[in-house]
């Protein structure tokens, strides 16, 4: 039952709003004054504040301002007699979530707090408990979901996360983790789609001195690394197959063999992982092995993308916003009401991360201490200007792999440019021109 904080110095309407709020389902607290609506606050924190604006001692906008300063996500609808046009704007572009009328309908009243605890970030969903406080949400189906994981995290059982990307996989993988008895122990995140195919299994299972040109010291995988701990394999659809087969007698054995070695080297793991591709289809057209997917796949968690829970979008958003602002040295407080409307109602194929591409767009683009829908609504509009050329593309895509094989060599541009498939000199000259030094790379 959503609560609401009533205040107003007039005894009669004081009493008719709240019986009709009651009527209505919510539950209602109901106070004659800005200091005592303030310490009913603290006692119990409300989803929505409707105040009166002309009050004795503490006003209305008084309130809204000491609201703020405690909890920015509260929305607050001021009702006034005395309003006008010049009040409402102000009073809209500090952030308050509605401004009505007085004398108004019930119906008014109802739509707009409807209309308010709709895009609010409400009271009791900032923070998770701490094996899942780095995911926000008020989604009844996410609520479900990590339910279930946290039930999941008790066992040793692996498990497959599926979903669109930007959904948050890594998270809950980590959210598991945390819950689980490993949780001391390492976790060690591997984008398989991120490293290149050949360096793929010296990076997962390590290499012995002298197991190829340039080898010359003992590589822990790592496997090895994430020894009783959780090992997060990202993207485990873009795996290939070669490499699938040592993977899946890795899990089932629960032994590594490093590059080079003649024995295994035991290992205690948890595998979690997570493809935004469909494994289904993969197999059937013999990209991914059966085996390993149900070896993979002994519990599975589909993450519902952004628009299947907007009601998430509030509380990311504001959270996302809190982070960068202080990142930044910005001094925003929140959204307008038509901003979070504007961002409800978007598409957001990129799902949480695009939105908080927009929110670091919108903090980059504003001084004001509300963020305005026009902000928003550049900063979406950007979106579709974030895709680079394609020779942008092809250099990023080329340092970043350059990058990768000099660190995967320590420095050792003779090994790195077999790996690459190109002589000394060439290699040099793209090392020259993405102004790289080998000598950074040697430990």
């Amino acid at each position: 039952m959503q609560r609401i904080l009533v205040v107003d110095d007039d005894p009669a309407l004081l009493r008719v709003v709240s019986l009709r709020l009651e009527k209505e389902g919510f539950d209602v607290a109901a106070v004659d004054s800005g200091e005592r609506a303030l310490v009913a606050i603290e006692l119990r924190l409300p989803d929505l504040v409707l105040t009166d604006l002309r009050m004795a001692g503490m006003d209305g906008m008084a309130l809204f301002d000491a609201i703020v300063k405690r909890h920015p996500g509260l929305p607050v609808i001021i009702m006034t007699a005395h309003g006008s046009i010049p009040d409402a704007v102000s009073a809209t572009r500090r952030g308050v979530s509605g401004f009505i009328a007085k004398p108004f309908e019930a119906r008014d009243l109802l739509e707009e707090i409807h209309r308010a605890l709709s895009v609010s970030v409400g009271s009791a969903q900032e923070i998770g408990e701490g094996w899942r406080a780095g995911i926000l949400t008020r989604s009844p189906a996410m609520e479900a979901l990590l339910r279930e994981a946290k039930l999941v995290a008790t066992t040793d059982a692996n498990v497959l996360i599926q979903g669109e990307s930007g959904t948050g996989k890594e998270l809950l993988a980590r959210a598991i983790h945390l819950a689980s008895a490993r949780a001391d122990a390492p976790f060690v995140a591997v984008n398989c789609g991120a490293i290149p195919e050949n360096l793929l299994e010296s990076e997962l299972f390590g290499y012995l001195k002298g197991s190829f040109t340039g080898a010359v010291r003992d590589s822990r995988g790592l496997l090895q690394s994430a020894d009783g701990g959780t090992v997060f394999l990202d993207e485990i659809g873009d795996m290939p197959v070669t490499l699938q087969v040592k993977l899946l007698r890795a899990l089932q054995e629960r032994k590594v063999r490093p590059v080079g070695a003649t024995r295994d080297i035991d290992v205690d793991l948890r595998i979690i992982s997570a493809t935004h591709r469909d494994l289904d289809q993969e197999m059937a057209q013999g990209r991914f092995r059966e085996d390993l997917y149900y070896r993979l796949n002994v519990v599975s968690f589909l993450i519902p993308p952004l628009k299947e829970r907007r009601e998430d979008i509030p509380l990311l958003a504001n959270r996302f916003l809190k982070d960068l602002s202080a990142r930044y040295g910005r001094g925003q407080k929140g959204f307008s009401p038509e901003a979070l409307t504007l961002m409800m109602h978007a598409a957001w194929p990129g799902n949480v991360r695009q939105l908080q591409n927009v929110v670091e767009k919108a903090v980059a683009l504003t001084t004001e201490p509300m963020v305005s829908s026009s902000v928003i609504e550049r900063a979406i509009k950007h979106q579709s200007a974030d895709v680079a050329p394609l020779d942008d593309a092809k250099k990023d895509f080329e340092r970043d792999y350059l990058v990768r094989l000099l660190k995967q060599t320590r420095g050792n541009v003779t090994l790195a440019a077999r790996l690459a498939q190109r002589n000394r000199s060439e290699f040099y000259s793209l090392l020259h021109r993405h102004g790289l030094e080998p000598a950074d790379f040697k430990i």
